[in-house]
Parts: C-alpha cells; sequence; structure tokens
C-alpha cells in the first residue's frame, strides 16, 4: 500500500475552482494546493481547470471538472459538529447564503448542491441522552426543525 488517509474527490461541472475558492474561505483554517489543467489530449479543453486539490478542516479534498455528468445528492453529506450555537449559525448562515438551501434536522445543499449537516455538538448528546423520554422529546423537536436550535431541543427535552 502507499499512501495515508483518504482523499474526497468531488465533481463539479466547470466550476471546480470557483467551488475550492468558495469553501476555503468559508473555514478558517481552508488552503488551495495543487491545480492540474487538461493539456490537448482533454477530455477537458485544454488549458482549463481539470482539477483543484484543497483541504478545509484538516480533510483533504480534490475538486474535479468532470462535466454533467454526475450531481451531488443527500447520499453523501458533510457533517459539521459545532462547539455552539454561534458557530453553527454561522455555518448554516454562510452555507445556505448566495444560493443554498435548509432541509430538515440541519441539513442544508449549498450553491453547489453538495449536502451538509450543520449541528451544534450537544444535539447528538439530547437526541443520544439516556432517559429515553428526553431524549424521545428532543428528537420530536428537532424534526420539526430546519436550523438546528439547541435551546429549543434542550427545552423540549426538560419537558417544557
Amino acid at each position: 500500500m502507499t499512501g495515508k488517509g483518504f482523499t474526497t474527490c468531488l465533481w463539479f461541472d466547470g466550476n471546480a475552482e470557483e467551488a475550492a475558492a468558495y469553501y476555503v474561505s468559508v473555514f478558517k483554517d481552508g488552503r488551495i494546493g495543487r491545480t492540474a489543467r487538461y493539456t490537448e489530449a482533454g477530455p477537458g479543453p485544454a488549458g482549463s481547470v481539470m482539477v483543484v486539490e484543497f483541504e478545509i478542516n484538516g480533510q483533504k479534498f480534490v475538486a474535479l471538472n468532470g462535466g454533467p455528468a454526475f450531481t451531488f445528492n443527500e447520499a453523501v453529506s458533510f457533517q459539521i459538529p459545532c462547539a455552539d450555537q454561534a458557530e453553527a449559525d454561522h455555518y448554516w448562515d454562510v452555507l445556505i447564503g448566495d444560493g443554498g438551501e435548509g432541509g430538515p434536522c440541519g441539513w442544508l445543499k449549498d450553491r453547489f448542491g453538495l449536502s451538509w449537516q450543520v449541528f451544534p455538538a450537544e444535539a447528538i448528546d439530547l437526541v443520544g441522552d439516556p432517559d429515553p423520554e428526553r431524549a424521545a422529546r428532543a428528537t420530536r423537536a428537532m424534526m420539526t426543525m430546519k436550523r438546528i436550535d439547541v435551546a429549543e431541543m434542550r427545552k423540549a427535552a426538560e419537558g417544557g
């Protein structure tokens, strides 16, 4: 075997460079790596971007301009467990801003169609509470939300 770890390849239709720049702007420690361009051998137009390497939160990605053959769907998403509500709200607002779309239970699609789950880490504690009734109340509350509101989940868990 060679190499260590994994790199996630994200398939785009001509906007891989724009997407990579966007994602590194969203996260504090994001950075762009190497960029490779198509040659006259194709299949893309010579000189156009083929792949862009980038890293966010220590995770390596490659944005590939592969064409319209494949699109993102909810079968794969990236989770952002946040320290608190303010951090979760920040990522939610940024990722749905400029063309994104909120979904149920903290899920959203960004402007490129990539799915994310954004939630305060406490939400997992609440739905996994050892008291099954508390967990059920927190879960029922969460099921009514798009953006996760951990204070409301906590209130529901406590019976309020």
